[in-house]
């Protein structure tokens, strides 16, 4: 019986530092944890304060108005000039060969030195 005592106190001296070890563990996870809360409820009353000192957005008498005739005038893109196939199908990638690499006509506004 002396054996099974000096073995269950060998025990059970061996649990002790790893209760502290542990606890010691509980304690820093739950200040780091805090710390995320309050840096997450600092970034948020920065974000309204910030938000507080924009200004409003424009009532709609205070909108711009529209423009009498079209301000957009299209250009002409040269990576665009291919048209869709006449029957309607869309091309499969094998029929689109080397399809853009290819090099760029060169400018036709652009005069010639």
């Amino acid at each position: 019986m002396d054996v099974l005592n000096a073995v269950n106190a060998v025990e059970a001296s061996a649990e002790v530092p790893l209760a502290d070890g542990a606890g010691a563990l509980g304690v820093f996870l739950g200040v780091a944890a805090l710390a995320v809360v309050a840096l997450l409820i600092g970034g948020f009353i920065l974000s309204k304060r910030k938000h507080d000192a924009e200004p409003p957005p424009p009532r709609p008498d205070e909108q711009p108005e529209k423009p009498e005739r079209r301000t957009h005038v299209e250009r002409h893109d040269p990576h665009s000039s291919d048209q869709f196939p006449e029957d309607g199908h869309a091309l499969s990638p094998y029929e689109l060969k080397d399809h853009g690499n290819g090099p760029l006509p060169p400018d036709e506004e652009r005069p010639s030195s």
